[in-house]
């Protein structure tokens, strides 16, 4: 099994492959990597990404399997954070097959931001090129758009959000709906 399962700000869940890495999926403080534990399997083919600063919580896969034999309410309430975290992943493959660069990036800025729970977030070209799986320069080009329509301000390495309503209508009802999964299953817990 896997040694440790860990929950921190800003881990993102990448799909390798011989290509390259994309992301599938963006958890914070509110999730946990290791959902197949969860779902009763000892790992998965997915790789995790801490990107920002943050306290993690680790527990061992064992003592996590055991907590989860013991507990039917542990199982239930992180059974249903896997079915919240499937949303996103669906709205995630969903994004990158439809939406433009721009849309994407609003919807990412918005899910790493409800991770952080800060406007400044810390965030280079390069690593928003590899969650979006697109070159670099499509990157710069959709930054500067969100920038110049006011939603963010863009500095090296950083991403300020200045508005948020219009990120949120930049990406559409592509975002959304696993936050609101989430709150629908996990908030009231």
């Amino acid at each position: 099994m896997a040694p440790n399962v860990s929950l921190h700000a800003g881990t993102k869940h990448l799909a390798d492959t011989h290509d390259g890495r994309i992301e599938i999926g963006l958890v914070g403080r509110e999730s946990i990597v290791g959902t197949p534990l969860v779902l009763g399997t000892d790992r998965g083919p997915f790789t995790a990404l801490v990107q920002g600063d943050g306290e993690a919580l680790r527990i061992s896969a064992t003592d996590l399997c055991a907590a989860l034999d013991a507990s039917p309410a542990l199982r239930g309430l992180l059974g249903r954070y896997v079915q919240s975290f499937i949303v996103q992943v669906g709205g995630t493959a969903y994004a990158n097959a439809k939406l433009t660069i721009e849309a994407r990036l609003a919807r990412w800025i918005l899910m790493y931001q409800d991770r952080m729970y800060q406007n400044d977030l810390l965030i280079t070209h390069e690593f928003l090129s590899l969650m979006l799986g697109v070159r670099r320069p499509g990157v710069t080009a959709a930054t500067h758009l969100l920038e110049s329509s006011g939603m963010i301000q863009a500095r090296r390495g950083h991403i300020t959000v200045l508005d948020r309503e219009k990120l949120e209508g930049m990406a559409g009802d592509n975002y959304g709906a696993a936050e609101a999964e989430y709150e629908r299953f996990i908030a009231d817990a």
